[in-house]
């Protein structure tokens, strides 16, 4: 340890002469002390300096010196062996002339070798057996998947994998897949590397995708996960490190790009979760430092991705079940569990969760009420995660636990149909739920606590008492943030002027994926929201708030928008088009293309993305939606009915979709369907009094009286404030000479809304 400066100061003076072996010591003291200072002076006049602007990929390779033990940990890990150039080495699976019947199609593969190529021999893009030539190999525990090259530089996955335990071929789900017409077969974009699996597998991809060619030139600087894809491009550190110890400058975290030391578990995440979870990247990621709103979207627990109670459903990793937890809500971090190098658990069994958690509460028969022996044989019903941690299989055999780390609830398994930890098929799934129920509620008591899964619930389809509490849900700064965005998302089933406050006030929320879910939200807001609300928007310093901002701008007129805001404006919405063609190579950034390009009022160029979406996923249906209302503009009705009824073909419940065909229909005269579809419509978005008038609209058109009459009402009681369907409904009551009714309505609905100025003329022109 170097002395301090205190500690280098000057003897004091005495009156005593030194004696010469004194001087001499005192020389060689001083010469000591001043050696580093003078080595260091020495260096930094002619070393490289290391305050580069920008650091540089340095590779895995230019660790492993200084840090062997990280090296050891990380060598043969999931990171390590994410993907491999397929060689002896590398490729674990049978191709000695290995043949595979797929037992769904019942069609034949063959697994072979030829000129050292690994080599199979199955169903092709055009139907028909090609043989293709496997060059890399992906992942390798408990699965290894295969990759094999295509035209326009892209690797496709093969649907056939290898099962590592159990050594033999097996089909990979989905198993439902329709030929190589289908998104989801292994020759088409579903299974396409570059796009779906690449980013998550190399360190510094660079996708490379050309939206007018459609074509690929993907690369990388590791093939696989390197410590650089975690600390960021290492150059700066590399440089630092190089020098001798006494010579290295002071740099803040040691000249990496990316802290990983002394961090929150939020700074953490922001490390683990562009590969961990679903959703949707704005670019490249290079791996360095920032928000994760500026790197990806991660999507929200919305439904077919995540049960009602925000339990994983499809294959969402693990970033929107974590957050959901109290672990991550009290600041535990992803490393308090797993090393980051080796990704293994820290201990095993209940050991891990008696880091933090007393033994002598939880890890006892009073708390879990299970034994470790059952039938003379290990039980594991003790374990913490069998009931905080229920998973399932993903990719056929590739069990993944849920990270929420929730209490079980058999209770809600009950009112929603969600997964419980007691009535998985490795505990109690023999079981009828009821027995579940019971036993949980005989060592637990009655008591349960609220959960919001339930309002979620009753969000996805619209009840009406669902809508306070999911305004209550946003507002609660307690609960997760990805909980609060998607009860946010859900008012979008309740529109009305209520709910665009809630957006507004969202927009103001600290939270940046609150922020993000409200501009998405927020349709045709008025010219005070565009310039006190949205317009700050261009200069959120969240990357994905502010090109969402400059979407939601592109329908306004630029003489609207103040000059400073124009050129943010159009700065944000060069990114936000340079990050939807960088994505383009999906469905979803083709439509959001074709939603620019309308809303900047070019017509035809919507409508061809609209095309181009569909072409790449003909079940892409807000595409065809919205192309089906470009059809409608254009006067082109049939081929805007055609694509509605396919959407309700295959989701007849999207009430939206069926408020669409309803009105198209009632456009083309065809008021009999147009009632059918707009009572479905107004049905399940009770809420939306829209719906509910133009039912009764049709009916009317029918001659159907009565029921016309009753939709009505149920629009004028909903929204009593709209007085275009008061006074619909009171001219039909008076034409009828049904002036009780008309009066009854109008007492009705001043007691709901006091200033109905239409209802007050009428019952003052009655009473005279």
């Amino acid at each position: 340890m170097l002395p301090t400066n205190n500690e280098m100061s000057e003897p004091q003076n005495t009156t005593a002469p030194h004696s010469l072996w004194e001087i001499s010591a005192l020389l060689a003291v001083c010469i000591i002390l001043l050696t580093p200072f003078l080595y260091t002076y020495r260096m930094n006049s002619t070393q490289i300096s290391v305050e580069s602007p920008d650091s540089e990929f340095s590779g895995t390779a230019s660790c492993k010196d200084c840090h062997q033990d990280a090296y050891r940990k990380w060598h043969g890990s999931d990171h390590d062996r994410a993907m491999a150039v397929a060689n002896e080495d590398t490729v674990l699976a049978d191709f000695n002339d290995v043949l595979f019947t797929d037992p769904y199609t019942l069609k034949q593969s063959r697994f072979f070798r030829q000129d050292g190529n690994y080599k199979v021999e199955t169903e092709g893009p055009d139907g028909k057996p090609g043989i293709f030539t496997i060059t890399h190999t992906f992942g390798f525990y408990p699965l290894q998947q295969y990759l094999i090259p295509f035209q326009g530089g892209r690797l496709q996955c093969l649907s056939i994998a290898w099962d590592v335990d159990k050594k033999t071929w097996y089909r990979l789900p989905p198993y439902e897949v329709e030929g190589p017409e289908d998104w989801l077969h292994w020759t088409r974009e579903g299974q396409t590397w570059n796009a779906m699996c690449a980013e998550c597998h190399s360190t510094q991809l660079k996708k490379g995708f050309d939206l007018a060619t459609e074509s690929y030139t993907t690369s990388w600087f590791e093939i696989n996960v390197g410590c650089e894809a975690c600390h960021g491009p290492a150059s700066k550190h590399v440089e630092w490190a190089k020098q001798p110890a006494l010579a290295r400058t002071k740099l803040p975290d040691f000249g990496l790009t990316v802290p990983t030391s002394n961090i929150s578990n939020k700074e953490q995440i922001v490390t683990c979760a562009p590969c961990h979870s679903r959703r949707y990247q704005l670019g490249d990621n290079n791996h360095r430092k920032g928000d994760l709103l500026d790197i990806m979207v991660p999507s929200l627990l919305t439904e077919g991705l995540y049960h009602a109670d925000g339990q994983i459903l499809e294959e969402v990793y693990v970033y929107g079940s974590y957050t959901q937890s109290k672990m991550y809500m009290k600041g535990v971090k992803c490393s308090d569990c797993h090393d980051v190098h080796s990704l293994k658990l820290h201990k095993e069994k209940n050991d891990l969760c008696l880091q933090c958690h007393r033994a002598s509460e939880y890890d006892t028969k009073a708390h879990h009420f299970h034994k470790k022996f059952a039938d003379g044989k290990p039980s594991e019903g003790y374990l913490c995660v069998k009931c905080h941690m229920p998973g399932q299989y993903y990719m056929g055999i590739d069990y993944r636990p849920d990270h929420s780390l929730r209490i079980p609830r058999p209770d809600l398994s009950m009112k929603l149909g969600t997964p419980n930890g007691c009535s998985t098929q490795d505990c109690h799934g023999n079981k009828p739920l009821e027995w579940v129920t019971d036993n949980f509620t005989k060592w637990y008591g009655q008591n349960r606590k609220s959960h919001y899964g339930e309002v979620l619930a009753a969000g996805r389809v619209g009840k009406p008492e669902a809508y306070e509490q999911l305004k209550n849900i946003i507002d609660d700064e307690l609960l997760p943030p990805i909980v609060r965005a998607t009860a946010l998302s859900l008012l979008r089933n309740y529109p009305a002027p209520e709910t665009t406050l809630s957006l507004q006030n969202a927009l103001l929320s600290n939270e940046s994926l609150l922020r993000h879910t409200a501009l998405r939200l927020l349709d045709q807001p008025d010219e005070d929201t565009i310039l006190t609300l949205i317009a700050p928007k261009l200069y959120d310093p969240i990357e994905a708030v502010r090109l969402e901002a400059a979407l939601k701008l592109a329908s306004v007129p630029e003489e609207k928008l103040r000059e400073h805001d124009l050129k943010a404006f159009k700065e944000n919405l060069k990114l936000y088009r340079q990050s939807m063609e960088y994505n383009g190579d999906f469905a979803a950034q083709r439509y959001n293309l074709g939603n620019l390009e309308r809303a900047l009022g070019n017509n035809q160029k919507a409508m061809d993305y609209y095309r181009q979406s569909i072409a790449i996923d003909d079940q892409f249906f807000p595409a065809k939606v919205n192309l089906a209302m470009e059809y409608n503009l254009t006067g082109n009705n049939k081929q805007a009915e055609q694509l509605l009824r396919e959407v309700l073909s295959a989701v007849p419940n999207n009430y939206e979709v069926n408020y669409s065909l309803g009105l198209l229909l009632s456009e083309m005269e065809n008021y009999e369907e147009a009632a059918l579809y707009l009572g479905r419509a107004a049905d399940g978005m009770p809420m939306y009094s829209r719906a509910r008038y133009n039912h009764g609209l049709a009916l009317l058109k029918l001659k159907r009286w009565q029921e016309g009459a009753e939709s009505l009402e149920k629009a004028v009681m909903t929204e009593p404030q709209a007085e275009q369907y008061f006074v619909t409904l009171v001219n039909l009551y008076l034409k009828f000479r049904m002036n009780d009714k008309a009066r009854s309505l109008a007492e009705r609905v001043l007691i709901q809304y006091p200033e109905h100025s239409s209802a007050k003329e009428l019952l003052q022109v009655m009473n005279r």
